[in-house]
């Protein structure tokens, strides 16, 4: 099955330490629906704060996230989808919608 990447972003600075329970419970949750619609997980990794981030440019480094925005990359899945359709009907279930966004991208296989 093919596989993508599925990309959480949250609110600056993406602190799931600050996350309200209600959401980590769901993101818990959602593991086992991602099962139900017959996908699966192959990875998962919530990260740390953007404010912890270094960004590398070819002049040199710099703290914090690799682009100033309200919401940054907090985490990311690996799923094994049908398609990118069934990817996207997955990620629209996912509680990382509620404070930010998603982005489904097919990984090369």
């Amino acid at each position: 099955m093919p596989q993508f990447a599925v990309l959480l972003y949250a609110p600056t600075p993406a602190d799931w330490s600050e996350a309200p329970q209600e959401e980590l419970e769901a993101h818990g949750a959602y593991a086992g629906k991602i099962e139900e619609l017959g996908a699966s997980i192959v990875a998962g990794y919530a990260l740390q704060p953007s404010t912890t981030a270094k960004a590398v440019r070819s002049d040199g480094v710099t703290d914090g996230a690799f682009i100033d925005a309200k919401e940054v990359l907090g985490g990311f899945t690996v799923i094994e989808a049908r398609d990118i359709d069934h990817a996207v009907e997955i990620a629209k279930l996912s509680p990382g919608t509620w404070r930010g966004g998603i982005e489904i991208r097919p990984l090369f296989g």
